[in-house]
């Protein structure tokens, strides 16, 4: 039994991309092996933004051999009457690549029985593992330099091995060898992998953990320890959290502060530029209140972090500055005052702006109300149709799209409209 590891090292891919990648990964290499008839006890897929790899365990060193059985025509067919063989049998026995001597007679017909040995793994390999590479499947592909075979993005070596023997694979003029790349500002540039089962060993002995799960429950540990520290706890999307993960090789934490004056803003107005633009993971307390702080992650280890994390905070700043202006640019006209620039935002061609949606919305509210025997909130319904779409103009939700309806809460709150047309 061997163990095989092949590494194909890519420039940074998107870290959407990556949980797709590694499962049609682990699905290719199980599927290829099965179907070379290669017996093999499981298959492990890591991935970092600069590589994806399986390491299969258990590799038979043989393929398992096959027995095939081809049906041919009649006995009555098959011979004339003295027992003689047919141009029929003999046709069909030359076309199995047996003699009519060899074919066993049995319900009637005639079969041809093959036993093929198996070949040996080694040599299968090199056919294996490169339909494998141009089997992936991603959302987009590059093209690089003048090659017709596109990927992901372009890939610059590869690590094909069979314990310490290196499996020859060949595409876009790179070779495959038993030398990996490095963490790109720690440690060695390159890194001789030993064996394929000492893969992710010798990767995290230089500054790569390779195996997502682990470098997942690193993160959150440590996000998790910051948030305490910072007197309250890390608010942990698992989006992000999973993004995250696919952005770095080797993660350290780190805690940075905001100006206590940017708590003056909306909640989600703080932390929808910190979370969904920045990456940031934001600090709450006990009662979900917003704490000055965030949590990020960096790429590498705690040298110079108290650098890295003035540089995190300087560009949260500028976002949260943009964030200031807007909202206090909206709150020179209220909600109401809003909707009339709806008359420039386009519905649907044929169905006017969306000025016209929200007073069909308003009818359509009014109807739907009586209609429903809940007549007794239809004003609050009315008001709340006819402000629905008004945030979609304000300078917020033009930055920061994600807080759609979100602003229009807020706004309606601060114009005084009241809890049950807010929230609506």
């Amino acid at each position: 039994m061997a163990t095989l590891l092949y590494e194909i090292g890519t420039e940074e891919m998107p870290a959407q991309y990556m949980p797709g990648i590694l499962n049609n990964y682990k699905e290719l290499a199980e599927t290829k092996l099965k179907e070379a008839r290669i017996p093999f006890e499981k298959v492990s897929v890591y991935g970092t933004p600069r590589r994806m790899a399986f390491v299969a365990e258990g590799v038979a060193d043989r393929q398992e051999d096959m027995t095939t059985e081809s049906k041919g025509p009649s006995l009555k067919i098959a011979f004339d009457p003295n027992g003689n063989p047919t141009k029929a049998v003999e046709g069909f026995a030359r076309g199995q690549g047996v003699e009519v001597s060899a074919l066993e007679k049995r319900d009637g017909y005639v079969y041809a029985i093959k036993h093929t040995q198996g070949g040996e793994t080694k040599a299968l390999l090199p056919a294996l593992l490169d339909d494998i590479l141009h089997s992936l499947s991603f959302p987009k592909t590059m093209r690089w330099a003048d090659y017709d075979f596109g990927f992901v993005r372009p890939f610059h070596w590869m690590v094909a091995l069979l314990d310490s023997e290196v499996i020859p694979v060949e595409a876009n003029d790179v070779k495959s060898g038993n030398v990996t790349r490095g963490h790109r500002f720690l440690g060695s540039r390159t890194i001789t992998i030993p064996s394929a089962e000492t893969y992710v060993k010798t990767l995290e002995e230089n500054f790569i953990i390779v195996d997502v799960e682990k470098r997942r429950a690193l993160i959150r540990e440590q996000i998790e320890a910051l948030g305490k520290k910072a007197g309250g706890h890390t608010a942990i999307s698992e989006d992000l959290l999973d993004e995250v993960t696919y952005l770095v090789e080797y993660p350290t934490a780190l805690c940075g502060s905001i100006d206590d004056k940017y708590l003056k803003l909306p909640k989600e107005a703080v932390i929808t530029p910190m979370r969904d633009h920045q990456r940031y993971f934001p600090v709450l307390d006990d009662s979900g209140k917003l704490l000055p702080y965030f949590i990020t992650v960096r790429n590498g280890n705690r040298e110079h972090l108290d650098i890295v994390t003035h540089g995190n905070e300087r560009v949260l700043r500028a976002r949260l500055d943009d964030a200031v202006f807007f909202f206090e640019n909206d709150r020179k006209k209220s909600l109401e005052a809003h909707r009339e620039a709806l008359h420039d935002v386009a519905f649907q061609r044929g169905m006017g702006n969306m000025y016209e949606k929200t007073e069909r919305l308003e009818a359509l509210t009014s109807y739907l109300a009586k209609e429903s025997g809940v007549a007794a909130d239809e004003k609050a319904l009315v008001r709340a149709a006819r402000l629905s779409k008004a945030d979609l103009v304000t300078g917020m939700v033009t930055e920061f799209t994600e807080l759609q309806g979100t602003m229009g809460r807020e706004y309606a709150l601060l114009d005084g409209e009241g809890d049950t047309v807010s929230t609506a």
